[in-house]
């Protein structure tokens, strides 16, 4: 099996287009609004992976695994660490 391309993240000012985040599936490539912080950076990065890896899903599905993991996650603690 060939090998995926992997999944590049670009932290941008997305207000122009009134989104948190977007993905372009066909180039695996996610845009995250780098003004996001806590919790909600890490639902939106999780929404837009699961949109690159299943297109086809309909966006409530995305929205509501993406919850999911992302209350996992912050719930075990997880958090990212600003670097600037």
């Amino acid at each position: 099996m060939a090998k995926k391309i992997p999944i590049k993240v670009i932290l941008s000012h997305l207000g122009q287009y009134h989104a948190d985040g977007m993905a372009e599936c066909e180039n695996r490539i996610i845009f995250i609004d780098k003004r996001l912080r806590g919790h909600r950076k890490m639902e939106v990065i999780i929404h837009e992976i699961i949109h690159v890896q299943n297109p086809k899903w309909p966006e409530i599905m995305v929205e509501g695994k993406a919850r999911e993991i992302a209350d996992i996650l912050w719930e075990m603690g997880f958090r990212a660490v600003d670097h600037g």
